[in-house]
């Protein structure tokens, strides 16, 4: 070896806490375009589940990554990504293949699925910028702006869910769909403040109903899932309301300085944690290239 060079240096093994959170990240990339390939056979119940299981795993991912310490930039922009693809363009796709081809024979019904998954990736794009505020007053990090984006999949599919229950043309009509494909996307990137559910106490006295409730919740996805699923998202749409006066309510009683913070670098790509994490304190994993 020639002087002057230093030996290369031996790849260490990575722990288990820098794979675990990306690992989960994939799955749920997979299965957001698993739920393509549904659609292109026309199997638009497991279409329906796989991008239902995409949005389980972006959940979980970044609370693995706080709960072994193991965020990292890398892990921020493969989630950004999985989501974008998961819940930008898997739904989009979907609601074409099921009805939008009919709409300007396949033209314009493709002109809506562009605008929404542009939609998509200006939310995320906006929502990643968003973490680099770090002065934001604290109360802030229990809303989002606009719907996040699995939860703008999960509504812009609401006719699709009905429609395997309820076999009506109505919920099927390919200008119906369009016009609420829009309206989702609209959504997604408005400044309509919308609840983060991260910050979510539960009273000790109330711990009893919660469980009660998480245990009919349950029976209704085993019996009835796509009702219950209906019932979830209609549920959701309900609460912009409410959450639009909470959020008037908080600023205008906000009179306390802005506390800086730092956001979490893996959920930076996610929105499931809300707008503004806490940071775990921790260094951000190494990722080996």
């Amino acid at each position: 070896m020639p002087m002057g060079l230093k030996p290369p240096q031996r790849l260490r093994n990575l722990p288990l806490n820098t794979l675990a959170p990306n690992i989960l990240t994939i799955i749920a990339l997979c299965s957001g375009l698993t739920a393509i390939r549904f659609a292109l056979l026309g199997q638009f119940k497991f279409a329906v589940v796989a991008i239902a299981v995409a949005a389980l795993f972006d959940m979980l991912d970044g609370r693995v990554a706080r709960l072994l310490k193991g965020a990292s930039r890398f892990g921020a922009e493969l989630d950004s990504l999985s989501d974008f693809l998961s819940f930008g363009v898997a739904p989009a796709m979907v609601l074409y293949f099921w009805t939008l081809h009919d709409l300007g024979n396949g033209n314009t019904g493709w002109l809506v699925v562009l605008a929404y998954s542009v939609c998509t990736a200006l939310r995320l794009a906006r929502f990643n910028t968003a973490l680099d505020d770090a002065e934001k007053p604290q109360w802030t990090g229990s809303f989002f702006t606009g719907i996040p984006s699995p939860a703008g999949a999960g509504l812009a599919l609401l006719f699709l869910i009905i429609s395997l229950e309820l076999e009506s043309d109505f919920f099927r009509s390919p200008a119906l769909n369009a016009l609420w494909l829009l309206i989702i996307g609209g959504l997604m990137i408005s400044r309509v403040p919308t609840f983060s559910f991260k910050r979510v106490r539960v009273p000790r006295h109330h711990v009893g109903l919660v469980l009660l409730g998480v245990g009919l919740l349950v029976a209704g996805l085993l019996n009835q899932p796509w009702y219950t699923l209906a019932a979830i998202e209609l549920a959701y749409l309900g609460s912009i309301p409410f959450s639009i006066k909470a959020h008037e309510r908080l600023k205008r009683g906000d009179t306390r300085p802005a506390a800086p913070a730092k956001p979490d670098e893996y959920a930076a790509g996610s929105e499931v944690g809300g707008d503004q994490p806490a940071s775990n304190g921790e260094p951000p994993r190494t990722i080996l290239h």
